[in-house]
């Protein structure tokens, strides 16, 4: 930790929710004379290297000089009044819940711009002749990073369904406009989805305002719903939730995210996968859990029986997929991967424990870190092969990847047991502790339920170890490459530079958890225990 003032740690936090917003407007503007014959498609591609680089060095700072010794302070934060006359209020802060999340959202973010500037400085690759230019790609890139910070930075109810709101457009149009195979029908779907989502979520925000008297996030969380009836917090909870569970995404209303990954470009499925699903789970923590605790409870075993529905579900169309002869879409398993993995998390918060809402939280980045490198991967061996059929991918002439590109497939491998769980890497404590806070939930909650509820989610452990291993089997095992047999390019160093962070800490996350627990840890029993000092 470093010793940075208040008011530094304050233009930190507001540069790095509004920055990527000047820099995807600098995006847009004309190109300057004089560029000396440099490509201005990678020109724009450096502007989006460059501010994500900026943004990404602030928040490494704010994480520095954040007080570790306080995490469930609210720091670096500013309120400013917004609007009057219903007390909405530019409110800013963060906390050992957020910064985490904070980090992650800018670390995924510069990675995939750097990505792709080193790809099509490589591969020369050309915009698509119908579609737009590099510029909007930036541009809507930046104010998609933009929107997820603000998700995770503000403390306004209204400030934050706008936020929720932002991240929508862009990602339709990354997956409209740069996706693949059916990605107009898959763009629709993503977007009509959230959309109809948060409309109800709208509603359940604005009650909790109107019945409170406050928007203000800390003060509700501070009151910890004793300001509002039984009643209220049943049909806050129902609304609010609703509109989290489709972004989470909560079986069965998980539908869209398959056919929106499959279709979606490389960097847009990391960032999906990466932190807009974590929005969902963040609004149930940051939000349902201390400001609706009754409302919660109520809820609370039905949330806990669609999580462990959608850890079977998502693990049975896994291996569904995984089986030869089936035309598995390897991008489309790794989807219904995150209906289950997903499944973890909203169990652990469904416990209303400490230790079930601390492993909601660890899980949650672990998935985005692993799901992020997960699709970092795929995208590779699909644009080596031209395709991510699996049957293909296993090849007929029993070479994979081991035999053809050697070190693509033992990150493919490492990446997939990590993601199993393997004890030592980040995978691992999200979904024990979310299994231990199940062993025994919150005071009012059944225990043989959630015992059941914890049996079945650990057998789920089981189905994710089975497909995760054919996935490896078939992918990356098989004779060495037939004579003659055009070789395909093994990881270049650009790609080396995107993946190693992520590789570094899985591993590091996986054994030094103290390191994020001690973090989210004091925050969660504060806001248990009645909100957020």
């Amino acid at each position: 930790m470093i010793d940075i003032s208040e008011s530094v740690m304050q233009f930190l936090l507001a540069l790095i929710v509004v920055g990527p917003l000047a820099g995807a407007a600098a995006a847009l503007l004309p190109a300057p004379p004089g560029l000396k014959g440099k490509s201005p498609d990678q020109a724009v591609l450096r502007h989006g290297v460059t501010v994500t680089g900026v943004v990404l060095l602030a928040a490494l700072v704010l994480a520095l000089g954040f007080d570790h010794d306080h995490p469930s302070k609210m720091q670096a934060t500013t309120d400013i009044s917004w609007i009057r006359a219903l007390d909405v209020r530019i409110h800013l802060g963060v906390d050992g819940i957020s910064l985490p999340l904070l980090v992650l959202t800018a670390l995924l973010t510069f990675l995939c711009a750097l990505y792709s500037y080193f790809k099509q400085q490589r591969q020369r690759l050309t915009p698509r002749a119908s579609g737009p230019s590099p510029k909007a790609f930036v541009a809507l890139l930046l104010v998609l990073e933009s929107g997820t910070l603000a998700t995770f930075a503000v403390l306004d109810l209204v400030l934050f369904f706008l936020a929720f709101e932002t991240v929508l457009i862009p990602m339709y149009f990354l997956i409209a406009r740069w996706g693949g195979e059916g990605r107009q029908a898959a763009a629709w779907k993503f977007i009509l989805y959230t959309l109809l989502g948060s409309v109800v979520m709208l509603l359940g925000l604005l009650l909790i305002g109107v019945k409170a008297g406050t928007f203000d996030m800390v003060a509700l969380a501070t009151d910890n719903g004793r300001g509002l009836t039984t009643s209220v917090q049943v049909i806050a909870v129902l609304a609010i939730g609703l509109g989290l569970a489709v972004k989470t995404p909560m079986w069965p209303l998980h539908s869209w995210l398959p056919d929106a990954h499959t279709a979606a470009p490389t960097v847009g499925s990391v960032l999906l996968a990466g932190v807009l699903l974590k929005m969902g789970t963040y609004g149930f923590v940051r939000i349902v859990l201390p400001i609706t605790p009754d409302g919660m409870r109520t809820f609370a075993p039905y949330l806990a029986a669609f999580a462990v529905a959608g850890i079977i579900y998502g693990s049975l169309a896994c291996l569904a997929l995984a089986r030869p002869g089936n035309k598995g879409d390897l991008k489309r398993l790794i989807a219904y991967s995150s209906v289950g993995h997903m499944g973890f998390v909203l169990l652990g918060i469904a416990t209303m424990t400490p230790t079930g809402v601390n492993g909601a939280l660890f899980a949650n980045i672990a998935h985005g870190l692993i799901t992020g490198l997960l699709f970092f991967l795929v995208g590779a061996v699909k644009d080596r092969y031209g395709t991510a059929d699996l049957d293909t991918l296993a090849g007929a002439t029993g070479a994979a990847l081991y035999g053809r590109a050697p070190r693509l497939g033992a990150l493919l491998a490492f990446a997939a047991v990590a993601s199993l769980g393997l004890p030592g890497l980040a995978g691992f404590w999200g979904e024990m502790l979310a299994l231990f806070g199940a062993f025994d939930p919150a005071e009012g909650l059944s225990r043989p339920a959630f015992l059941t509820f914890m049996a079945i989610g650990a057998f789920g452990t089981l189905l994710t170890a089975a497909y995760l291993l054919v996935v490896v089997r078939r992918v990356c095992m098989g004779g060495p490459r037939p004579v003659g047999e055009t070789a395909i390019t093994d990881v270049q160093g650009y790609e080396f530079a995107a993946w190693t962070p992520l590789v570094a800490l899985t591993v590091l996350a996986g054994l030094w958890p103290a390191v994020l627990l001690g973090l989210t840890d004091p925050a969660v029993q504060q806001l248990l225990a009645g909100g957020t000092q």
